[in-house]
């Protein structure tokens, strides 16, 4: 009986096992036979391995080598009993002598031949085995370990009788990249510690390895390991860039699968306008020009999801004047929920500023704080003629003119609308500044003065802007549900989406009017290949139903807020000129924040229609199935197919390839909140679906954004246009936006995962004095639909009733 991995005749397979046993890995204790066995020494080997049973294999020669592995050309037999040992010897090494494993050996060049050794191996009560490849035999690839385990003994799997569960796991991130079949049969630990193993087999054998290995109960054995045989691509190149990928902000403008042509038509605009925001603010144009690159990569997308390209937005902060100085301000400025790793952090840290170079920066600050102060003081001019802009754009391109129009003419009115709006997109982005300024300050200040009292005051004085725009489809959709509260038979035409009925009904002139002004305002309104009202109004005919049926008024608000500050700050005269002074121009500053956006919602509304125009000619060309393939396109696709810059004019084969990218995409869980990518972009591919909470408790608290208290039933909702909310009860989201507008109407409070003091949920839930939660944590999953839950909107606490 052998057991040297030096000796040649014991074959290919059982030096391997030598070698790996002495290299200490846990290899189940074997013995090797060449030749025919003697009966007592056989024995005596059995005895040593203890009383089995015992799987018998074959070990020939190159078996299991690095050019061939023989791979079920010899027979393997397992759990065999110690009486049935020498048969089972004589059946795997006769096994050698087949015609078919000569035909084998001879179609391959090989030499020799004839009866292999043989392998007695103590058998493992396997509780899960497998097998792991230190690199993906199919593709090739050298960042890929694959891990396949079963139930029970792995002998079925390495046959290719069954599937069994797989993962392939990427080896930068050693996140688990993509899996098939039963995922959870393995645990994390589990898969981590294969993969380990099989990155330390190929670390002794110097080269990418197949291994079989077997867990019985926490143990984990290693049973053989072999060379890969297939073709293998060379191995990436260490890469330690780090970029942050965030989407807390930018996930209620762009939320879930957005198309290509939506994420490159706005990070084409993110591009051109902070490119224009930061000149404004005083950065040089040589400045800018040297960080071209920052500003046209801002954003990213992720299987399908758009995200913040994080360091390119510190980047860009980083040139204003007073960076270095306050970086903190900066980072409140910008909304950032959590700092950078500090790996990332080093590399973009400004050395802070001192000396002459401290003087010359609050130099530079001044004089951007007095260019900000001349542009608060000109932000209604400049307003007025944004808006002037804005109308002529859309004037020049309404319906339908853009359905009359070709090709090159639609190509032309998209670059005019580029370089009249896209390019001058001042007053919104000097507003948004400004608010954030004033928001920030006013709520600090108040706090600082009144302390909770004060957050209160800040909070009610937002509430009650009449002359928001958001908060007015709500008022229309009320107004409506009143008209038809009386009717029940309009009622039922409402929640049947009964178009014909509905067009012959009182309130058919104020639908068609609301759809006329705010039918861009639909969901997911700044996604381009979102459907609007006008093509599909049942989300807002089943709001006006959920009107209609609640008779309540609108909540109540609270007491005067400035006459609370008056008293607040009585005896303190200075402080209340300053306080209210502040918080007027910060609701001023809110109000027109959310004015302005839905001017960008009709541009968006126009860019929609003008595509969807190019959409039908390519169509009527031939270039697309569908005239809404333009939607898998990229912008630079759409136009440089007209104005002949394009690489390739295959675009329905580009719309297939984008079709089958988002449905998959569509299929995968949602990545986390925050990416921490290493090496390229494409790596970001590997990241784990977010985790969701274990925690279950009966409160949570989030963000506070409009006072007031509801008790109620809880309807949580994925999608407003496929779910509808009854009157009174509370709305709970991932993330809204204002094509939720017509749901707000019927709730008696909200509830949102994701968002901010100045996002659209809690800005118009002020507006409509409903009591507004944003930014709990796991919302969705910890609350559930249909049970009774408790909203303090000025607090933030939510509350899990007792069933």
């Amino acid at each position: 009986m052998q057991h040297a991995a030096s000796d040649p005749s014991v074959g290919g397979k059982a030096g391997a096992l030598a070698r790996l046993d002495s290299a200490g890995f846990d290899v189940p204790p074997f013995f090797t036979i060449v030749g025919t066995p003697d009966p007592s020494a056989l024995a005596s080997a059995l005895a040593a391995l203890g009383a089995g049973p015992y799987a018998v294999r074959s070990s020939g020669l190159q078996e299991d080598g690095a050019a061939h592995s023989h791979a079920g050309q010899f027979e393997s037999i397992l759990n065999v009993g110690p009486a049935d040992v020498p048969a089972a010897v004589e059946r795997v090494a006769a096994s050698g002598e087949r015609d078919g494993i000569a035909a084998y050996r001879a179609g391959h060049g090989l030499e020799g031949g004839g009866r292999p050794a043989v392998i007695v191996q103590a058998m493992i009560d396997a509780e899960f085995a497998g097998v792991a490849f230190s690199a993906d035999p199919v593709t090739g690839r050298r960042d890929r370990i694959v891990i396949s385990a079963t139930a029970g003994l792995g002998d079925r799997l390495v046959a290719g009788e069954i599937d069994g569960s797989t993962w392939w796991i990427d080896t930068t991130s050693e996140r688990v990249a993509d899996a098939s079949g039963d995922d959870a049969l393995l645990s994390p630990a589990q898969l981590q510690a294969v993969a380990a193993l099989v990155r330390q087999v190929e670390a002794a054998f110097g080269g990418p390895q197949d291994i079989e290995w077997a867990y019985a109960g926490d143990r984990l054995h290693l049973l053989q390991a072999r060379p890969i045989t297939s073709p293998i691509r060379e191995a990436p190149i260490a890469d330690d860039g780090i970029a942050v990928f965030d989407n807390s902000n930018i996930v209620e403008s762009y939320p879930g699968i957005v198309s290509p042509l939506t994420f490159t038509f706005a990070a084409y605009a993110y591009a051109r306008v902070y490119t224009a925001f930061v000149g404004l603010l005083g950065v040089s144009s040589a400045a800018i020009g040297a960080n071209r690159n920052v500003f046209e990569n801002m954003l990213v997308r992720v299987n399908g999801r758009v995200y913040y390209n994080l360091g390119n937005w510190y980047r860009a902060l980083a040139l204003l004047p007073g960076y270095a100085l306050n970086r903190g301000f900066m980072e409140t400025m910008m909304g950032v929920g959590a700092p950078l790793p500090a790996e990332m952090a080093a590399r973009l840290e400004v050395a802070p500023a001192t000396g002459w170079a401290k003087t010359r920066e609050y130099g530079r600050l001044a004089k951007v704080a007095f260019g900000l102060l001349r542009e608060a003081v000109g932000l209604p001019a400049r307003a007025r003629d944004f808006r002037l802009r804005l109308d002529r754009a859309l004037a020049a391109t309404t319906p339908e003119r853009l359905k009359a129009m070709p090709l090159t003419e639609l190509a032309a009115e998209y670059r005019r609308i580029e370089s009249d709006l896209l390019d001058r997109w001042d007053a919104p982005i000097v507003n948004d500044f400004l608010c954030m300024i004033a928001f920030g300050a006013s709520r600090r200040l108040l706090e600082t003065w009144l302390a909770e009292d004060g957050l209160q005051i800040h909070n009610d004085v937002l509430i009650g802007q009449g002359d928001i725009i958001s908060a007015r489809p709500a008022q229309l959709i009320r107004a409506m549900g009143a008209r038809a509260a009386d009717d029940p038979g309009l009622i039922a035409a409402l929640e049947a989406d009964d178009r014909a009925a509905l067009a012959a009904s009182a309130i058919a002139p104020d639908i068609a009017a609301y759809v006329a002004e705010f039918g861009d305002r639909c969901t997911e309104e700044l996604k381009l290949e979102s459907v609007t009202l006008d093509e599909d109004p049942r989300s807002l005919h089943a709001a006006i139903a959920a009107a209609a049926r609640s008779r309540a008024a609108p909540p109540v608000r609270n007491s005067d807020p400035f006459a609370r500050l008056h008293a607040g700050l009585r005896g303190r005269p200075l402080r209340r000129m300053v306080a209210g002074a502040l918080l007027r121009w910060t609701k001023n500053r809110v109000r027109d924040r959310e004015n302005l956006r839905y001017e960008r919602t009709r541009i968006f509304g126009r860019a929609r229609r003008l595509l969807l125009a190019v959409g039908r000619q390519f169509h009527a060309a031939g270039l697309v199935e569908d005239p809404r393939d333009v939607f898998l396109l990229t912008i630079q696709e759409v136009l440089g197919t007209i104005e002949g810059f394009a690489v390739s004019f295959d675009l329905a084969g580009l719309a297939a390839l984008r079709r089958g990218e988002m449905e998959r995409a569509a299929a995968s869980p949602d990545p986390g909140e925050r990416l921490i990518v290493r090496g390229g972009a494409y790596t970001a591919l590997t990241a784990l679906s977010a985790a969701r909470s274990e925690e279950e408790g009966t409160e949570r608290k989030g963000t506070g954004c409009s006072a007031g208290r509801a008790t109620a039933v809880a309807r949580v909702i994925a999608d407003p246009r496929g779910q509808s909310i009854a009157a009174g009860e509370i709305l709970v989201a991932r993330h809204t936006d204002p094509g939720w507008i017509a749901l707000f109407a019927s709730a008696s409070a909200i509830v949102v995962e994701r968002g901010s003091l100045l996002s659209h949920s809690a800005i118009v839930a002020r507006e409509l004095g409903i009591p507004c939660v944003v930014g709990l944590k796991g919302a969705t999953d910890w609350i559930r639909d249909g049970e009774t839950i408790e909203v303090d909107g000025a607090s933030g606490l939510v509350r899990r009733c007792a069933p």
